[in-house]
């Protein structure tokens, strides 16, 4: 397998082959298909920190977004009790990945404050049972 490392700066003209293992990142494969005659993406490791915390924030608020549209449509009537049995498990499981996969590369005090919102759509979600 073909690893290849881009930068905008400095670039000579060669490539340069690093060592993905060593590295410690963020694998992120790509969703959308596009067929063109370019470069084909199987993964790309995000190695800078920063850039890799504004993902993961990005995918969690996207993530808690989509239970508040769930819990709102409980409350409207919209949804069974089944519906808000699987949303439950849908989110502890949710939790358990956030706790396993995401916590290495979050700070303690935003990981606080992750539990506590997820803690209170728990509540919602067990009160609309």
């Amino acid at each position: 397998m073909k690893q290849y490392f881009v930068s905008k700066s400095k670039y000579d003209g060669d490539i340069v082959y690093i060592n993905l293992d060593e590295k410690k990142g963020y694998r992120v494969s790509p969703k959308d298909y596009l067929s063109y005659d370019g470069v084909k993406v199987n993964e790309m490791v995000i190695i800078k920190p920063s850039l890799i915390e504004k993902i993961i924030k990005r995918k969690i608020k996207l993530r808690l977004d989509y239970f508040m549209r769930l819990i709102l449509s409980l409350m409207d009537g919209e949804s069974s009790s089944d519906d808000s049995r699987k949303a439950l498990d849908d989110l502890e499981r949710y939790k358990v990945i956030i706790d396993r996969k995401y916590s290495i590369y979050l700070d303690d005090k935003y990981m606080a404050l992750l539990n506590k919102k997820i803690n209170i759509l728990e509540r919602e979600l067990m009160a609309s049972l």
